[in-house]
């Protein structure tokens, strides 16, 4: 998605990947065939670019340095990534610039009274829900705890938060400092893996600018450029907290793609190459987007559904051409262009009806 959004500014791309049939390296001008986090191939890549950013948070930050000191261009920077790929050293960070986050620990200095249910989370590579496990009671903390054994996973401790809402914001910031942010969205989750994104989020006027500014300040803070996901959580006395912060493009902010004038990968393209950031109006009333989650082992390019969904009005369906199909796993979206915000929730079913049916 992001490899169509240089094809479109002629930014020429150069991509580094393990895997030949990426649909990135069909578009990229150039591939470097390695794993991410593989600084040695990192340094090709750099010396072929003006720029490099990221896709993902997989990657080894101290092999990196050394290219950074050498004037390699990061985008966001190292130090901007620093204190939020570890989820400990982010909710940290989060607490010292003031920012609101639940109660949380490191599982070996968690003390009483912690009261269940709890979410327990890997600090390092958990994503689309892996990794974050809510904890009923002792006996499944330590069940979960004994499969991670020999694992050498270490682990963040968090209240469960009695959440109304699960909301998202999409803000990306120039190298001068200039900043955009996205209309804030309603996610919903199931299993920990975000299954509908709502645009806009129905919250007041007065909470939109609220996260706005809590956007602003966590990009300024920071000193970021290039674009971030940033997740929240409504209680009911309407007050936020900071979940996660994605220091990319991020699934909350998909819908981008077709319900607004710039998409938040052609956002992130326009920071990191110093181009003018674009429009994050809305093109229609509203947008939801529905994740196509797996729900089988299989292989299967589910074609007839894809071309069910298709047919909807308003309908604009993207296929990640990944080979196998296992449950939970992001396949693709749609993205359904709203006249009525009220309706996602119809809409949002009819896809699900098609696409879990069994025919």
């Amino acid at each position: 998605m992001m490899a169509s959004a240089a094809e479109k500014l002629g930014i020429e791309l150069v991509v580094q990947t393990p895997n030949q049939d990426d649909p990135a390296v069909a578009i990229a001008s150039k591939t470097i065939f390695a794993a991410v986090d593989d600084a040695t191939a990192t340094a090709t890549l750099a010396a072929r670019c003006d720029v490099v950013t990221f896709e993902n948070e997989f990657v080894d930050l101290q092999a990196l340095a050394p290219l950074a000191e050498q004037g390699v261009c990061f985008r966001p920077g190292l130090q901007v990534l620093s204190p939020l790929l570890d989820k400990y050293h982010q909710r940290c960070y989060l607490q010292q610039i003031g920012l609101p986050v639940p109660k949380f620990a490191t599982l070996e200095n968690i003390s009483d009274p912690w009261q269940f249910p709890l979410a327990l989370k890997s600090r390092r590579h958990g994503y689309d829900g892996q990794g974050t496990f809510i904890i009923q009671d002792a006996d499944a903390l330590q069940r979960t705890l004994t499969s991670f054994a020999g694992k050498q996973t270490s682990f963040l401790v968090e209240e469960f938060v009695p959440f109304v809402k699960e909301l998202a914001i999409i803000a990306a910031r120039s190298p001068s400092g200039e900043i955009v942010t996205y209309p804030v969205v309603e996610t919903q989750q199931k299993n920990q893996v975000c299954h509908r994104v709502i645009a806009p989020a129905d919250i007041s006027p007065e909470l939109t600018s609220q996260i706005g500014e809590i956007a602003c300040s966590l990009l300024n803070n920071l000193q970021a450029v290039g674009i971030f996901g940033i997740e929240l959580f409504l209680l009911g006395d309407r007050q936020v907290l900071l979940n996660e912060i994605a220091p990319r493009t991020h699934n909350s902010g998909h819908f981008s793609i077709d319900a607004c004038e710039c998409s938040q990968f052609e956002q992130h393209l326009r920071a990191v190459c110093n181009l003018p950031l674009g429009s994050t109006a809305l093109l229609s009333p509203g947008a939801v987007m529905v994740n196509l989650l797996g729900y089988e082992d299989a292989e299967n390019d589910y074609l007839v559904k894809r071309q069910q969904i298709a047919a909807l009005p308003q309908a604009y369906v993207y296929w990640y051409d990944k080979k196998t199909s296992r449950p939970g796993r992001k396949l693709g979206h749609v993205t359904v262009l709203l006249d009525r915000i009220g309706d996602a929730e119809a809409i949002a079913q009819t896809i699900e009806s098609i696409w879990y049916s069994q025919n």
